[in-house]
């Protein structure tokens, strides 16, 4: 939980909440340091840092070394020297260090100076700030392995030692402990690293003790760099016992609790007036002095008017606010003063990390700070986002190999890092702890909702971060969550989340999809083998593991028989399982229905009157009397042994519970007979066994929220920039539920964008392209158009694709002709990195993207980086798509309906790619001739932002946007 920071500096570096002992500990560590004795493992010590032309190791090079050798808490001997490298450093680069090209004209090579630089460091351990990065740049100079065996991050080493502050930057320790200044020159670098090293030292020795030890003796078989140092500081403390519950304890005794009030309980709401919100957004007012540079956008205030008086009236919104409209602040500041004046916890939910991170990272500390007596608020995520306190045991003690690809060490590394961290914090969750999850298996660092020992665990409730953040959240004036934790939440009957009665779902186009997926029920062929392999038999697993705790307990010949029976039924439901699956790939077999990779079968009548399906039916059956079997003899070995080995049984229950779950998902697929559901079943086609899956997914998920979530919700507002199709709320209001409710109940509105579209985005339809439907004359058409496209822009194009088949055939016809122009194109390949193109894209101004659906919404690129967005394809859902299949089957204008407002949404969702701030320009390329050739096109082009559209011919359109870049350099 967060709320106004303090005066001092380390007041303001400790993240909120941070308990008191811990803090006082923090006050006195630079104090501390400089009378600290570390013996062995302060002497001898090498303090290294570089500088480089860049950040990638293959593409830049050293520009200068410094090292100093430590001896206590002197340099007794440096080493400094820059480098000449074979290229010419960026400027960018220079205005960063202050090194110029002069500064390494006559410096050594990088391979003399790595060479000087291992005679003197002369094999003694490396003390690097994000060692590895250093490190790779060394050793990827010849002779540069010789230097040292022993490389030691501070940066790693700063998080476990230091895991309440808000940074681990070299730069904020610095500044922080008072030790000498970062400069972003490697000579100065060193200075302020060997300053904060000895206050590292200081804070890992306040660890608990017995800590220290545990941490110095887990795994001992894997060579881990920092096990001496741990072994080293536990000394002090020989024979002192280490108990987490205890210490959780203690962190929590700090805890004050602060009741909310359900709002449910409430007959009205407290609010301020019309003229106050207004005032909020007036000159000198709240908004201001948040943001001195504000200025205030009629529809921003018009928004938070709207939003106040929904909340006053009870009722629900839906508020179209286009970009720029500045729509958080305009939400949150009538629903942070309804928290405060009523003692109500009050919720936001969002589609993506990025918003739900400048909510908690800038608008909502913003608003603390401005308001009188400030704002309390907090983030609430799924359970994979916390740690496990469970798991974090038994991994720690455990004997057995640590499960990862890559090194086991950065397992152990994790481990510390999260142990300090439980021991200083009431709450938080993984994503902020640098944790090197590429290295790191996840899943025996956390647990799913279903996996959850709950009861079974000596850490619930209050203990555990993941329900102790819900108490905690239940505390807080202002909630952040996802949207995808609300729809679980909605499932669990509300058993997640706190009773939050006021609501606003952001990025609330995307909340129908969302709640199908998290709504759905699937059986997955990978599911079932994790499954059954988690489960074992009577030497492997959970129990073969349970069979061996049993063998001497007084009841044995009872509890080995149980555990016989659980063994013979799951092993039974196992083989009927694989049959099933092997059912289903056959059935997939026997249809006509299309696809790429992925193929996806509408399970309706005709599928359902088959032969296929017949047999698909009879091993489905057996599979569920297995199942059955199985479970009843799962959930006897559970109660028989719950009171006697409650450890066990908490490992046992998970899988217990999820074969349970996956008895009833395949009963409900199997019969058909709940109309709520579609159904369907899934089979890679890449694979020749694996990847098979039936599915059943709800149909009306405004059938559902109306029923289950939005009666016991007093006001929701829905707000995105893309909810209207031609001007009317119709398709949203029935996907997410509000036309089923009381007259009166909701309101819907659009608020024009601040921006203005018609002098910044330009659109083009390609009128003459033939119809996508007839692919071969389609694809050979666009490839031109394409490339036209791409030179006329001098790159900076965005090409947003419906499917995989269609891109990959574009790119290899497109890129070869592109590249002869000297342009970068990238395409979304299989297994390709999301955020690495993302990132690539942003960072070259010039490069082109080929991509899929990841890219048509949520991705930002401001100014010349996305000059370019091109639609070759309208996004209809393919006709063979099950739900497609069914709604068609219930309602006679169905693709009307749902197919075609769909489509609208997200070619508005894409065009909304192009342009993210006031100055931003570009122009919007559809390449799909239905646009007016059909008469549906005037939907598309009447719901986009800009009131006109130009309409060319193919092989015009390079000149056309030839002369649009000529006159947008003009006006730059």
């Amino acid at each position: 939980m967060a709320s106004c920071a303090g005066a001092s500096p380390i007041d303001e570096a400790l993240l909120p909440a941070t308990p008191r002992f811990v803090a006082d500990a923090y006050y006195t560590l630079a104090e501390r340091a400089k009378t600290m004795r570390f013996g062995l493992i302060e002497e001898d010590v090498v303090i290294l840092d570089t500088e480089t032309t860049g950040l990638s190791v293959q593409d830049n090079e050293l520009i200068e070394i410094s090292a100093a050798l430590l001896s206590g808490d002197r340099i007794v001997e440096r080493f400094d020297t820059f480098v000449h490298p074979t290229g010419l450093i960026p400027a960018e680069i220079t205005k960063l260090t202050g090194i110029t090209q002069a500064d390494v004209a006559h410096a050594p090579t990088a391979r003399e100076a790595v060479a000087e630089l291992a005679t003197f460091v002369g094999g003694r351990p490396v003390v690097a700030h994000n060692a590895t990065f250093d490190r790779s740049f060394i050793e990827s100079v010849k002779g540069g392995v010789e230097v040292s065996d022993i490389w030691i991050d501070s940066l790693a080493l700063s998080r476990i030692a230091l895991p309440r502050l808000s940074s681990h930057k070299l730069s904020f320790l610095a500044e922080v402990f008072g030790c000498a200044s970062v400069s972003h020159r490697a000579t100065d670098d060193v200075d302020a690293l060997a300053g904060v090293w000895r206050v590292i030292l200081t804070a890992l020795s306040d660890l608990p003790g017995g800590l220290l030890r545990l941490l110095a003796d887990t795994h001992p078989d894997v060579p881990w760099v920092y096990r001496p140092i741990f072994s080293y500081l536990a000394q002090a403390h020989m024979g002192t016992p280490f108990s987490l519950a205890e210490e959780r304890d203690r962190v929590l005794g700090d805890v004050q609790e602060d009741e909310r009030i359900d709002a449910d309980e409430l007959l009205s709401l407290r609010l301020p007036t019309e003229e106050e919100i207004v005032s909020c957004f007036g000159e000198g007012g709240l908004v201001s002095r948040m943001y001195p540079e504000y200025e205030p956008r009629r529809e921003q205030v018009e928004m938070a008017c709207e939003v106040r008086d929904a909340l006053a009236t009870s009722t629900h919104r839906a508020i179209e606010a286009g970009t720029g409209v500045g729509k958080s602040i305009a939400y949150l500041v009538p629903f942070a003063a309804a928290a405060r004046a009523n003692r109500i916890t009050v919720g936001i939910a969002t589609k993506s990390n990025n918003l739900a991170d400048q909510l908690m990272y800038h608008e909502l500390p913003k608003l603390a700070d401005s308001l009188d007596g400030g704002l309390t608020y907090c983030a609430l995520k799924g359970f994979d986002h916390y740690p496990c306190l469970r798991k974090m045991e038994r991994l720690v003690r455990s004997t057995a190999e640590i499960q990862t690809k890559k090194d086991p060490a950065d397992t152990l590394t994790a481990l510390a890092v999260l142990y300090a961290f439980v021991c200083q914090s009431p709450d938080g969750d993984l994503d902020a702890l640098g944790i090197r999850w590429k290295s790191v298996n996840r899943a025996e660092l956390t647990t799913g909702s279903r996996e959850c020992a709950r009861r079974l665990c000596p850490f619930f409730p209050n203990r555990c971060l993941v329900h102790g953040a819900r108490r905690r959240a239940a505390q807080a004036d202002v909630v952040v969550t996802n949207h995808s934790l609300l729809f679980r939440n909605v499932a669990a009957e509300g058993k997640i989340l706190p009773p939050i009665r006021h609501w606003v779902i952001d990025e609330a186009h995307a909340i129908e999809r969302e709640a199908r997926r998290q709504w759905a029920i699937g059986i997955t062929a990978e599911n079932s083998r994790a499954l059954f392999e988690h489960l074992g038999d009577g030497t492997t697993g959970v129990l073969g593991a349970l069979s061996h705790a049993a063998a001497p307990a007084e009841a044995t010949t009872l509890y080995q028989g149980l555990v016989a029976r659980a063994v013979s039924t799951v092993n039974r439901a196992s083989a009927a399982m694989a049959e099933l699956f092997a059912a289903v790939r056959d059935a997939a077999g026997h249809t006509r229905s299309g696809g790429y990779d992925q193929m996806t079968v509408w399970i309706g009548p005709e599928m359902r009157q088959s032969g296929a399906w017949e047999v698909l039916a009879l091993t489905g059956q057996s599979a569920i009397d297995a199942l059955e079997q199985a479970d009843k003899a799962l959930a006897a070995v559970v109660e028989t042994f719950a009171s006697e080995m409650p450890e066990q049984m908490a490992e046992v229950a998970d899988p217990a519970r999820r074969l349970h779950e996956t008895l009833a998902g395949l009963r409900l697929i199997i019969e058909g007979t709940d109309t709520a559901y579609v159904y369907a079943l899934q089979v890679n086609r890449r694979l020749r066994a694996g990847g098979e899956a039936l599915t059943a997914e709800r149909l009306d998920i405004g059938e559902a929220l109306a029923a289950d979530w939005l009666p016991e919700v007093k006001t929701a507002v829905f707000a995105s920039a893309t909810m209207s199709v031609s001007g009317g709320f119709e398709h949203f209001e029935h996907a997410i539920g509000l036309d089923r409710l009381p007259a009166g109940s909701s309101r819907s509105l659009h608020l024009d964008s601040s921006y203005d579209f018609d002098a910044n985005m330009a659109v083009v339809v390609a009128s003459d392209l033939p119809d996508p439907r007839n692919r071969p004359a389609y694809l050979s058409a666009l490839e031109d158009l394409l490339v036209d496209i791409h030179i006329a822009m001098g790159g900076s194009v965005l090409t947003l694709f419906t499917n995989r088949r269609d891109m990959e055939e574009l790119f290899d016809a497109v890129q070869p002709r592109v590249a002869a122009a000297g342009l970068t194109l990238a395409c979304q390949q299989r297994m390709s990195s999301t955020r690495r193109l993302r990132d690539r894209f942003v960072s070259e101004r010039t490069s082109s993207l080929f991509a899929l659906k990841a890219f048509w919404e949520g991705f930002d690129a401001s100014g010349e980086t996305l000059r370019c967005v091109v639609i070759p394809k309208l996004p209809f859902a393919s006709p063979t798509d099950p739900l497609s299949c069914e709604r068609a089957l219930r309602e006679d204008r169905a693709w009307a309906r749902y197919a075609l407002p769909d489509a609208v949404l997200e070619v508005k969702q894409a065009a909304g790619r192009l342009i993210r701030s006031s100055t931003d320009t570009g122009v919007l390329v559809l390449a799909d001739s239905r646009l007016v050739s059909k008469g549906y096109g005037k939907k598309f082009l009447n719901s986009l932002p800009t009131t006109t559209y130009q309409r060319i011919e193919a092989h015009r359109i390079g000149q056309y946007l030839e002369l649009w870049r000529k006159a947008h350099d003009r006006r730059s």
